[in-house]
């Protein structure tokens, strides 16, 4: 088994809290309040475009991973270069969208391994995003004119994926057992749309408690706002790793 698609076993390894803040000293801080309960975290357009690669450095220092999600969609040239630097980045996963089609994400995936292998740096999981989390049946169907259901589409978009020799993908929690069935054990599964029992919903359609999500076969979870905007970001960490071993 591949030990970089081996599912971890420790709930604060399959943790993985979103900085989706202004600053890399407001990252830093939340970096810093969850100290010895979160060891990966996920940059995302807002903080990366804020602060560039200095903000993946910035929590690197700090002894935690990246989930560097910047979705690349763009010509396999294009994303072929965005692949190389992530890994230089030594980034611990990064993301394409499966959308971009099948030559794209070959490109992704061989640009990302032989870079890895030149730089000497450990090769990153490389995701295909499926179906964003905020859309739900109607605005799939209605305005990206998808006929299948959405299940459906994220299974066929992961099988495109698998083929370009992608490592795993990124999907919400109603579509966790689909793919696990047909893309087997070490197929990774990173799934945003958690939310802890009684929060509130935000943006996001698709959603699932964090306990359903690891009972249904995700290897991480992402978790946002119901962490960051916590008043105690450290105890609402606490509360979702307790759900997550439940």
């Amino acid at each position: 088994m591949d030990s970089r698609t081996a599912s971890p076993t420790d709930a604060k390894d399959r943790l993985i809290v979103a900085l989706d803040v202004e600053s890399v000293a407001d990252a830093e801080r939340l970096v810093d309040r969850l100290q010895g309960l979160v060891t990966r975290f996920k940059i995302g357009s807002q903080l990366f475009t804020a602060a560039g690669p200095g903000a993946v450095e910035a929590i690197q220092k700090r002894g935690a991973e990246v989930f560097l999600d910047l979705k690349f969609h763009d010509i396999p040239n294009t994303v072929a270069g965005a692949a190389r630097e992530a890994t230089r980045m030594g980034v611990l996963m990064f993301n394409v969208h499966a959308s971009g089609g099948r030559a794209m994400m070959t490109a992704a995936a061989e640009a990302t391994a032989t870079a890895a292998r030149e730089l000497g740096r450990r090769r990153p999981i490389v995701l295909a995003v499926t179906v964003l989390t905020s859309l739900d049946r109607a605005a799939v169907g209605r305005e990206l004119r998808v006929s299948d259901s959405v299940e459906g589409h994220v299974l066929h978009l992961a099988s495109l994926a698998a083929d370009a020799g992608l490592d795993g993908c990124v999907a919400s929690p109603r579509e966790i057992g689909g793919l696990r069935l047909s893309r087997g054990p070490n197929w990774v599964i990173v799934t945003p749309g958690v939310r802890p029992a009684g929060s509130a919903l935000g943006d996001q359609s698709r959603i699932a408690t964090p306990a359903s999500a690891i009972g249904a076969g995700a290897h991480y979870l992402v978790v946002g706002r119901p962490i960051t905007a916590a008043p105690d970001p450290a105890r609402a960490a606490e509360a979702v790793l307790r759900e997550m071993g439940a």
